[in-house]
């Protein structure tokens, strides 16, 4: 269940987004009629197939594409207001970055989109780089990583400005079972420090595992929404789990319940663990035996991931960094969500008190009205006329039907 006493940072409100063809007609309706609330603190998954309108959603929300209808408000403000902007960290699908910069050039670029000083930019680098696991290469360009050093790369670029809200496309593609571990590790790590995490991804399992709620698409609608447990909760059917039992006391057990089950029918069987459990269970005992292996070591020069004593030396590292890394932050701008939230309340008081002073309607909203509605007539009037033209067709068929009979 999700804290109603929490601010929202995200609230669609009947969105729908519908492309056009060449001449203005409806072509796809990519979103349609999406409400949705997403609060502080909380990681929502979004899931769906390809074409469900996942990545629509997700531009609108980023202010890079303008809704044909309704409204979104990201920390009470527009998504296109800057002040927003400067709040959020994306990680897209596909981490397009400049593939002739290293990482640490990369790194300080976008430090420099946000205006940090040079050396608030070099200690954020070293610090990101280290969380990531991309130390030993920093200096390669980024044209010469794998697709789980770019996923990597992508990820602490997403992080530079210390976001209250990160926007996740597809985060663990690409990494294997080792970086997959660690990137939802550092999801749960965003959300202790009460940040809020939109993630959307393809492998359920990782969805399961890190999010508290979740939504699925499909064909632009919201089919579902809800927390996972929820969700996933069977309540047809109850499972009791015990220590490995005597024989005669699982009989005894079994006879109980078929008595007082509705259909008499028991099954009585071993529980499996995760396979991703289980794949780093057998690294763990590999890398104790201190097993040589080519690819274990390259696997450690990009994630720095360990399990057991070095994982946990690894794991108390990696949160004290991103201590780190937010507790200026969080001494400069305390409270920052609450503060974007309560200015952006005051300054909507402000825009509705002048609105009933001048009794006047913003001049730019009613362009955009006015350009939406003949929009809607055109389209309707080129039905009209492809509809007229279809009915011609069949008429002067239907008329040399006639002829051919008449003679």
């Amino acid at each position: 269940m999700t804290d109603d006493t929490k601010p929202l940072v995200i609230e669609l409100m009947a969105l729908t987004k519908l492309f056009r063809d060449f001449w203005g007609r409806p072509k796809v309706r990519a979103v349609d009629d999406l409400s949705l609330e997403i609060r502080k603190g909380e990681v929502f998954g979004l899931l769906g197939p390809n074409g469900s309108g996942k990545t629509t959603a997700i531009k609108m929300i980023l202010g890079l594409l303008f809704p044909t209808s309704g409204a979104i408000r990201v920390f009470g403000r527009s998504p296109r207001d800057v002040r927003v902007k400067m709040l959020i960290g994306y990680m897209p699908e596909e981490s397009n970055l400049y593939r002739f910069l290293n990482a640490e050039e990369t790194l300080d670029f976008y430090g420099r989109l946000f205006d940090y000083p040079s050396k608030e930019r070099k200690y954020r680098t070293e610090a990101l780089l280290e969380l990531v696991g991309l130390s030993h290469e920093r200096r390669r360009p980024l044209s010469e990583y794998s697709k789980g050093m770019s996923r990597r790369i992508g990820l602490a670029q997403a992080l530079v400005n210390d976001p209250e809200l990160a926007v996740l496309d597809e985060p663990t593609t690409g990494l294997d079972p080792l970086g997959t571990r660690e990137v939802k590790n550092l999801i749960l790590d965003l959300k202790r420090r009460g940040k809020t995490v939109l993630l959307c991804s393809h492998l359920l399992a990782d969805v399961q595992d890190v999010c508290d709620r979740i939504g699925i698409l499909y064909g632009g609608k919201l089919r579902a929404v809800g927390s996972v447990s929820e969700l996933l909760a069977r309540t047809d059917i109850t499972q009791i789990s015990a220590e490995k039992l005597k024989p005669e006391t699982l009989k005894k057990v079994v006879e109980i319940i078929e008595k007082d089950s509705a259909d008499g029918a028991v099954s009585v069987d071993n529980p499996t663990q995760k396979l991703e459990e289980f794949f780093l269970e057998v690294v763990e005992q590999a890398r104790e035996m201190k097993m040589e292996t080519a690819g274990a070591e390259a696997g450690r020069a990009v994630s720095e991931v360990r399990i057991s004593s070095e994982g946990a030396r690894a794991e108390r590292r990696r949160k004290a960094l991103l201590s780190k890394l937010t507790e200026k932050e969080e001494k400069e701008k305390p409270g920052r969500v609450e503060e974007a939230v309560s200015v952006a309340k005051k300054e909507d008081r402000k825009e509705k008190v002048l609105q009933e002073l001048v009794s006047a309607r913003d001049p730019m909203e009613i362009r955009k009205a006015k350009e939406a509605e003949e929009e809607k007539a055109r389209a309707e009037e080129q039905d009209k006329r492809a509809a007229d033209a279809r009915r011609d067709v069949l008429d002067k068929l239907k008329g040399k039907d006639k002829d051919k009979k008449g003679n």
